[in-house]
């Protein structure tokens, strides 16, 4: 069969790594293909805690280096992306009793040095850990730490009396999803080929490259590509494409560690998030969630099977509710929680060890052993998807003669071209523009499609002008948006990886929205045959 395109580098997997890596190999003059088996970001990419943060855990491991690289992507990244990305600040109430978990090598140096603490942490050594994390990545936009009385200030109001400290320190939130598709956006823009619901059944090597076998999962239809390089950035499906689709001799493999949430209606009133430490050497998140909700999590599970639907389990959801309730006054219940779900990690195989001490460091392994390359991808943060981008071409490059260097840092994404300390002011522009929306739609819009909001909107002048209603400000006009510009197809898509309305939606909802999209996608291609 005739290869129908030749492509430079072809990418299997549409997460955040691999839309990353495509867009900055398409930036620098490669050609490049993108196949994704399901809808873009619709594996462990969608199912994060939504954080741009460095990982202040990660410092009781000695990861300073995983640490450093992600404080200084914070504010890299949120130059580019202002809609979807935003600074927070985050409480971390301490109390002198609070014991930690004994197995990372910050408690063993503390329980040889003092032993009286009992795996107690001191306030100094907390401190001194946030100083650490405010200065290890050269921070210019985001403010630094500060101690809180909680006896007077707001943020004491939600906890137990028995907490009367804690540190406050930034770091900031992230529209994951979002984040995934924008990158995906941007590299068609240059150029790439991004195919969704297209699963790679075979990759052989053919000479000097690649001989790909596609099908469409929609259709049912199969093509043939060629590629010089293949970028294996599968996420939890990395070890299978190993040895199911290249059938490469490589021993390297993925730890799948399953992070599940919950969400509860809105706990508290200001706007900033809690760090809560436990006894098991775990930590939660308590996060102000779409302005009406509250994101609780994350756990640390094994998943053994990576087609397996990861789902947050009674068992897991109980842990977070009862590790939030050693510090909210409010007693939570199975009856607080709205919404759940959970995501899996590919983390990099390294044999033993805990789920929770696992590293969240990437690793790159080529292996062109077998003549034409091949670049495996393990593990990764969301922090550090563009880092790990670069680092990809770092080993890309000696395959492509004259290529480009790096190019990404603080170049904006779709619809984030406006500074940080904007933010504000085109929320108010947008409802200013557009006197129906309301300041809660609005704020919608901006913080999913930026200066992007103007285009969906047109010349409209009331909420009839943006056609049918499918409740909660989901309109005709963004719905239409999203199917041409940015791959979705199903309700699902829409609800809850462009936007997160399906927690507010009901069924019925949800259901009519999938009726009237499938029925837009008959209309569409019975306008294109004729």
């Amino acid at each position: 069969m005739a290869h129908e395109t030749e492509f430079d580098l072809f990418v299997i997997g549409g997460g955040i790594n691999g839309c990353g890596i495509a867009r900055d190999a398409q930036g620098r003059g490669l050609n490049v293909g993108l196949a994704e088996m399901n809808d873009l970001a619709s594996a462990t990419s969608s199912a994060s805690t939504k954080l741009f943060h460095g990982g202040l855990r990660y410092l009781e491991y000695f990861e300073v280096r995983l640490v450093r690289e992600s404080l200084i992507e914070r504010e890299t990244l949120m130059r580019a992306m202002p809609h979807i990305s935003w600074p927070m600040r985050f409480v971390l109430p301490f109390h002198p009793s609070m014991r930690f978990e004994s197995s990372t090598p910050t408690s063993r140096i503390l329980n040889t040095v003092m032993p009286w603490m009992k795996g107690r942490r001191p306030a100094w050594l907390i401190r001194l850990g946030l100083l650490m994390y405010d200065n290890l990545g050269g921070r210019k936009i985001l403010p630094g730490t500060k101690t809180l009385d909680l006896r007077h200030a707001p943020e004491g109001a939600p906890l137990k009396d028995k907490f009367e400290k804690a540190f406050e320190y930034s770091d900031c939130w992230v529209q994951d999803s979002r984040l995934v598709v924008l990158n995906a956006r941007d590299a068609e823009a240059r150029g790439a080929t991004i195919m969704t619901r297209t699963k790679v059944i075979s990759a052989e090597r053919d000479g000097e490259g690649w001989r790909i076998e596609l099908e469409d999962r929609s259709s049912g239809e199969t093509r043939t590509v060629s590629a010089r390089m293949l970028v294996n950035a599968s996420g939890p499906w990395a070890g299978d494409v190993i040895r199911t689709k290249i059938r490469s001799n490589s021993t390297e493999s993925v730890r799948l560690v399953r992070g599940s949430h919950i969400v509860t209606r809105k706990l508290y009133d200001h706007d900033k998030c809690y760090f809560f430490q436990g006894t098991d050497g775990r930590i939660i998140f308590s996060i102000p969630y779409e302005q009406d909700f509250t994101l609780i999590g994350t756990t640390d599970s094994e998943q053994d099977d990576p087609d397996r639907r990861p789902e947050c389990t009674p068992e897991e959801r109980d842990y977070l509710l009862n590790f939030a309730n050693n510090y909210f006054k409010r007693e939570l219940t199975a009856d607080d929680v709205v919404w759940s779900y959970s995501g899996v990690r590919p983390l990099y195989d390294e044999g033993g060890g805990s789920a929770t001490a696992a590293t969240r460091d990437y690793t790159l392994k080529v292996d062109d052993a077998g003549g034409a390359p091949v670049l495996n991808i393990f593990g990764g943060k969301i922090t550090t998807y563009r880092r790990l981008a670069e680092s990809a071409l770092e080993k890309i490059s000696p395959y492509f003669d004259g290529l480009e260097g790096p190019w990404t840092a603080g170049v904006t994404l779709p619809g984030g071209d406006f500074e940080v300390q904007e933010a504000a002011a085109k929320i108010d522009g947008l409802a200013s523009d557009y006197p129906f929306l309301g300041e809660k739609w609005a704020t919608r819009l901006i913080r999913h499609y930026g200066t992007e909001a103007w285009d969906i909107l047109g010349d409209a002048t009331s909420a009839d002008d943006l056609g049918r209603d499918f409740g909660h400000t989901l309109t005709e006009a963004e719905v239409a948006w999203l199917m041409d510009r940015e791959w979705a197809e199903t309700a699902e898509d829409v609800v809850f990886r462009r936007t997160r309305l399906g927690i507010r939606m009901s069924e019925a909802e949800i259901a009519a929205l999938g009726t009237w999209m499938q029925d837009a996608r008959g209309a569409a291609r019975a306008n294109a045959a004729q």
